[in-house]
């Protein structure tokens, strides 16, 4: 489901449509930039929307301003105690320390290393958790 929801929001990628029209190679890192800003901007509420759908009951819970990225993804799944938010924010933080040396990280640097959006790069990257010998992690 989030492979498919990321594929579905690449009709936005604005390298694609730039590199289509022709864009300059000194401004590739541009676009892919806001692509990748777009992209990491919409995934907490995409996640979320996906988890209520699949493990509750489909409600989707609006987003508050004025909580931080990891408390705001926590209240988006459902989960506003204090103890869940920072069980959540570690857990962020944890995966986020992934530089390339597993299978989804290098599935990302080496679909974008083709000039494929960061939209591509993602959705080939959670697609390649799904391998048992990543421990069949997207499941």
């Amino acid at each position: 489901m989030l492979s498919m929801s990321i594929m579905y929001l690449q009709r936005n990628s604005k390298f694609f449509h730039q590199y289509d029209k022709g864009m300059k190679k000194a401004d590739y890192w541009s676009y892919y930039y806001d692509d990748s800003m777009a992209l990491l901007q919409k995934m907490p509420q995409l996640a979320a929307v996906i988890y209520r759908h699949k493990y509750k009951d489909g409600t989707s819970i609006p987003a508050d301003d004025k909580l931080d990225w990891s408390g705001n993804y926590s209240h988006m799944l459902g989960y506003d105690t204090h103890e869940m938010k920072e069980c959540i924010r570690g857990y962020l933080t944890i995966h986020a320390d992934h530089e390339g040396g597993n299978v989804s990280a290098h599935t990302a640097h080496l679909v974008g290393s083709a000039l494929a959006d960061p939209y591509l790069s993602y959705s080939a990257a959670v697609n390649g958790l799904a391998g048992p010998l990543h421990g069949l992690a997207n499941q």
